[in-house]
């Protein structure tokens, strides 16, 4: 009987050691992933919110004034804005248009 209980104490004291060991091991690298995880996702989250808030935001042509909502007309003007036209198009405009050439002199 105490033979048994021997050997069954030993293989107690050999496994649940491993499996313990193996478990916090899991257990930690579960915790860091979760870290790590949690600030990309929080990222990723503002990243397409500011997106589809980019995607919305509309500048009327005639009097510049920026239009978050819906509508199709400027409540400032009253011009028709193009749905299409939001307020980052402007910006990839023809700039060589706007190039002011200026020749320099020295003074003495």
């Amino acid at each position: 009987m105490q033979n048994k209980l021997f050997t069954y104490s030993i293989i107690f004291l050999l496994i649940v050691p491993i499996f313990g060991f193996n478990f916090f091991i899991s257990l930690m690298g579960n915790i860091l992933l979760l870290l790590f995880l949690i600030p990309l996702l929080i990222i990723l989250l503002t990243f397409l919110g500011f997106q589809t808030l980019k995607s919305k935001i509309k500048n009327c042509q005639n009097c510049g004034i920026i239009i978050t909502d819906d509508s199709t007309t400027c409540p400032n003007c009253g011009l028709e804005i193009n749905i299409n036209q939001n307020l980052y198009d402007s910006i990839n405009n023809d700039l060589s248009k706007d190039v002011i050439e200026i020749e320099a002199e020295e003074i003495n």
